[in-house]
């Protein structure tokens, strides 16, 4: 846990370790988070932003180069759409507020460990679509697939999935659950959580944030939310 407040590690630590979560180290700076996190080799690290020597942002980059297999949950007490794509380009599996819910800071650190991924939820629609707007997406390559003339082009990197998988990975990029995806597509949860399994394996993508990042940035999904045309 990396937090240059002492106040909020020590609150976090008790709200944790109450709920059966171990808390294996802290630190007060993103240098610190660096080392400790190599030498602790932590499942999941909650990453403070604004950090002195050197900010979580930087510090999430350089721990998941190290531990790849870590997942990084990041705090701040900024709800500021920038901060919160950075984080995601950095790797982070999550982003939190610090005004979190004791029950809610215990869920979220359980879901990421999972390899799920999480966003506050004042925050998770509007995060992608407001940097969209400003991003120039990678436009979808103007040749279509071979198998059939009638399917719409899409960007090279989206190529191995198949039109339901594509789908299921636009209606990602909105934000949707899985229990929300289920609904949508008229699927099982169960159905639904190996086509996300399979974009993963396909994409080589880490987690649901990837998946979010990529749907915008190849152009599967436009800003407002919708699938692209």
């Amino acid at each position: 846990m990396a937090d240059d407040e002492e106040l909020i590690r020590t609150g976090f630590r008790l709200i944790l370790t109450s709920r059966g979560i171990d808390v294996a180290g802290e630190a007060a700076d993103g240098v610190q988070a660096i080392a400790e996190a190599e030498r602790l080799r932590p499942d999941v690290v909650l990453m403070d932003i604004r950090m002195p020597n050197l900010d979580g942002l930087e510090a999430a980059k350089r721990v998941l180069r190290i531990l790849p297999h870590s997942r990084v949950l990041m705090l701040t007490t900024f709800d500021l759409d920038r901060y919160v794509y950075a984080a995601l380009a950095a790797g982070a599996s999550g982003f939190l507020l610090k005004d979190v819910t004791a029950a809610h800071l215990a869920a979220a650190v359980r879901l990421v460990n999972t390899g799920d991924a999480l966003l506050a939820p004042s925050i998770t629609r509007r995060l992608v679509e407001r940097y969209a707007t400003t991003y120039e997406p990678v436009r979808p390559d103007p040749t279509p697939r071979p198998s059939s003339a009638d399917t719409p082009a899409i960007h090279r990197d989206l190529a191995p999935l198949t039109p339901r998988e594509l789908e299921v990975l636009a209606l990602m990029g909105r934000g949707l659950s899985n229990t929300e995806l289920a609904g949508a597509l008229t699927l099982s949860e169960s159905t639904v959580k190996t086509h996300v399994a399979r974009i993963f394996t396909k994409l080589a993508l880490r987690d649901r944030a990837q998946a979010v990042v990529l749907a915008y940035e190849t152009g599967l999904v436009t800003p407002g939310g919708t699938a692209a045309d």
